[in-house]
């Protein structure tokens, strides 16, 4: 008798929690323009190369200190860290949306009472003592029937697979982040150094200067000149010194390190890469849609889109099925014990907070659309990024090779300038000329080639290159310490990716 009631409570419950949706389903967001967008500027930086695997660029640059360096931030940078964790956080949200497709109460019940009737007033006057022990089983399940479990395990997912591509886009950050940093490093690296070699060219000539004032050879204004010239260099080299040491810093945050040195930057001071060589031909616009920040954006619309259906489902009626078993037992002989057995459909709707609820339908379609909006300015930003760093990767290419050849010419017109000097063919004021130009194009120069660098790490950044979709975001040692305190079962497993999801085009 027990079974087949429960068994049709149970039937009926599967027939309603499938009935269906209210709300609406999700829809990508349209962005035709990207049909037709490129960046033509890179096809005027020459040379054609070879498209690079996306997922670690940095190694176009063929340098092992890079490359160390970006493991060393994959494993301890914080932020990535704090990304990793957030999945976990998000897997065991969507356990408990989960839990909506299955009976809402289900309670085990005991209790036990001691009883005393008195019962002096009667004829047959005396006391009963007694204890009633009770056990019971309750079980309540909200039928699904206009969706709203649905609804919330569909937004649940959706921010699961958000916080992923969250951790993607904190990947494609750090290692963006840790390349610029580093080649900027470089660069301060470089125009210090040749900060230095001018200071002593500089030097020489102050040198020069003041033997032939103190001899009466000269006057005092080309001393006072070359004295000026070569103070003013010096000065600029504790300001490079300091950029040189706030990089450094920035570099040792990013791999997760307190300020300090960095012995692995002693080989290659001031080594700067050729960027022409890894130059993509053109940007397609669907690596745009692939890069982990707009994945990220597009399932906050569809989490959102989930959350309009979940508040519909509360304007209309809630049917649950409510059962209960229980038995009590009675110490007492002349009381019997007994059993039972309750069953049946519960309605519940409340028709006079409709416009309340109505409202709050009309509050989730309004974020919903905020971030349909949101959505469509991060495709804009993204395309607007990658035209940027196109951009000035070309621009930056033409003004470094104009500079080269400028510095060329100043290095001959000082060579020119201190012959025609030593000979007496021109005064000294020609040579001072020469070094003040000669240390600006070098140092231009040498700003042309670190910007082109700068834009290139910042083209792949604005592809979305940089993350691999293998790697565990939960380090083995974190993932200990968390089983140790909480029994996490298998939600810190990394589940295999699904399908082509690796951050390349298809």
């Amino acid at each position: 008798m027990v079974e087949r009631v429960f068994c049709r409570v149970l039937s009926l419950a599967a027939v309603l929690g499938g009935c269906t949706q209210v709300g609406p389903d999700f829809q990508p967001v349209p962005t035709p323009w990207l049909d037709t967008w490129n960046t033509p500027l890179l096809e005027q930086a020459g040379r054609r190369a070879a498209t690079p695997d996306l997922r670690q660029w940095w190694s176009v640059f063929a340098d092992p200190t890079l490359d160390a360096l970006i493991a060393e931030a994959d494993a301890h940078n914080t932020e990535l860290r704090v990304a990793g964790l957030r999945i976990a956080e998000a897997r065991a949200q969507l356990a408990i949306a989960q839990t909506g497709r299955y009976p809402q109460v289900q309670q085990i019940r005991g209790e036990s009472l001691y009883l005393k009737q008195d019962q002096s007033g009667s004829a047959n006057a005396r006391d009963s003592v007694f204890w009633q022990s009770s056990l019971g089983f309750d079980i309540a399940w909200e039928a699904d029937f206009w969706g709203r479990f649905s609804r919330a395990i569909e937004s649940a997912d959706a921010l699961y697979f958000a916080s992923e591509a969250n951790y993607a886009d904190a990947m494609v950050l750090l290692r963006a982040q840790v390349a610029d940093t580093y080649f900027s490093l470089r660069t301060v690296e470089a125009r210090l150094d040749i900060a230095h070699e001018n200071a002593q060219r500089q030097a020489r000539s102050l040198q020069i200067t003041e033997r032939l004032f103190r001899h009466g050879e000269n006057d005092e204004l080309d001393w006072q000149q070359a004295r000026t010239q070569y103070l003013a260099t010096q000065a600029s080299i504790p300001e490079l010194e300091n950029q040189l040491n706030a990089l450094r810093n920035v570099l040792c945050a990013l791999l997760g390190r307190p300020p300090g040195p960095l012995p692995e930057l002693a080989a290659g001071r001031g080594r700067l890469p050729v960027p022409d060589r890894a130059i993509l031909q053109d940007v397609p616009a669907r690596l745009l849609q692939r890069r982990p920040d707009i994945r990220a954006a597009e399932q906050a619309v569809a989490a959102q889109s989930a959350l309009v259906g979940v508040a519909e489902a509360d304007l209309y009626p809630s049917l649950s099925l409510l059962g209960s078993i229980g038995w009590t037992f009675v110490s007492a002989s002349h009381l019997p014990d007994s059993f039972q057995l309750a069953a049946g459909p519960s309605l519940i709707w409340n028709p006079f907070d409709y416009g309340r609820r109505k409202d709050a339908v009309r509050v989730e379609d309004a974020r919903l659309q905020q971030l349909i909006e949101l959505y469509q300015r991060d495709v804009r930003e993204a395309a607007r990024e990658a035209d940027d760093a196109a951009s000035g990767l070309v621009r930056s290419l033409q003004s470094a090779e104009v500079r080269q050849q400028a510095s060329q010419a100043a290095q001959r017109s000082l060579d020119l300038a201190s012959s025609q000097y030593r000979e007496g063919f021109a005064d000294f004021q020609r040579v001072l000329d020469a070094q003040q130009l000669l240390l600006q194009q070098q140092d231009s120069y040498l700003v042309s080639r670190g910007n082109a660098v700068g834009s290139l790490v910042a083209l792949y950044k604005a592809l979305g290159g940089g993350w691999d979709p293998h790697r565990a975001p939960i380090d083995p040692d974190t993932r200990r310490q968390m089983q140790q305190r909480t029994d996490w079962g298998d939600l810190l497993d990394s589940p295999a990716p699904a399908g082509n999801d690796t951050g390349e085009p298809k």
